[in-house]
């Protein structure tokens, strides 16, 4: 089950949406002029109020030597509060829905997710921006007939994002790239536990880590030239993101690859907003044979749609 959590947090996270024209006091996540967005699996480093209803995600696990191919669904529920303009606090939650190939399907609610947030330093010249946080899986709070685990699971993280529009103006094309990161240790409550089977279940300590490459065209158009390329590619972010979780006890690793366009409608602050489209593939050591999703995303300054 540990193999399909891992697939169900990087399909499910979703990519945050925000509108170019709205001022840097109120936007989501700026360094100087640039913006850094919520990639496909992991968080921006920076704090904000935001609410997600629903994040829908689908993919299908492969067989292994102890689990059926079993095609995994969520429905995931998010919301995120800044208490001070630096600190903020978060809290989710999934149903999840488990077919297994000629099996009966499994259904209910994964652990409540809790979360917290501060925002360290920003450095705006340089495009910098570094936060420290700690992510509480709240075990027992799940569906035990979905594996929901009955420990709880503490992970500290560190999130940068930083920009390359300090580059010299020589490398003009290179200055709208961007690197966003996310690390953590997973610590559980548990070294092992007990299956329905009298099996003994070990559960690893794990080194989580998410990275981003990103290429702004908002800032090629903002801060390099007008490329001409029209309103739609002008609002587009490209990006590719690598998501790997090690267990550094016992156990093996997972690492799925990640490309994608992030959509940043522009608008006007509170209005609604224009639909967004994220395409993604994914690339796995083990195959995954589809992978969707659907949400929709509010914070204090939008409200708009996403699908995938």
């Amino acid at each position: 089950m540990s193999s399909t959590r891992s697939s169900l947090f990087a399909a499910a996270t979703i990519a945050a949406l925000q509108s170019i024209s709205v001022p840097q006091a109120s936007a989501h996540c700026y360094a100087g002029s640039r913006f850094f967005p919520a990639t496909l699996a992991s968080d921006d480093p920076c704090v904000a109020d935001e609410l997600s209803l629903p994040t829908f995600t689908t993919i299908r696990t492969p067989a292994t030597d102890t689990n059926l191919e079993t095609r995994v669904t969520t429905y995931s529920f998010d919301f995120a509060k800044s208490i001070t303009p630096d600190f903020g606090l978060g809290v989710g939650r999934s149903y999840v829905v488990l077919k297994p190939d000629g099996m009966p399907t499994a259904r209910g609610w994964d652990n409540v997710a809790a979360s917290a947030k501060y925002h360290l330093y920003t450095n705006t010249p340089h495009e910098f921006v570094f936060s420290v946080g700690v992510d509480a899986d709240i075990g027992g709070t799940g569906t035990k007939s979905i594996g929901s685990p009955s420990f709880n699971t503490i992970t500290p993280k560190i999130y940068f994002g930083k920009g390359f529009g300090d580059l010299p103006a020589e490398l003009n094309y290179l200055r709208p790239f961007a690197v966003t990161s996310v690390v953590g240790y997973g610590i559980p409550t548990r070294a092992s536990t007990l299956t329905d089977t009298g099996d003994v279940q070990f559960n690893p300590h794990t080194l989580n880590t998410g990275f981003s490459i990103q290429y702004s065209l908002p800032y090629l158009q903002s801060n390099v030239r007008d490329t001409g390329f029209g309103a739609v590619f002008n609002h587009l972010v490209p990006l590719v993101e690598f998501n790997l979780q090690t267990p550094l006890d016992r156990g093996q690793h997972f690492a799925p690859l990640h490309k994608g366009v992030v959509d940043v409608p522009h608008g006007v602050p509170g209005a609604p907003q224009r639909g967004a489209q994220v395409h993604q593939t994914e690339r796995r050591h083990d195959p995954v044979a589809s992978l969707s999703g659907r949400a929709l995303w509010i914070d204090q300054n939008y409200i708009c749609h996403r699908a995938s």
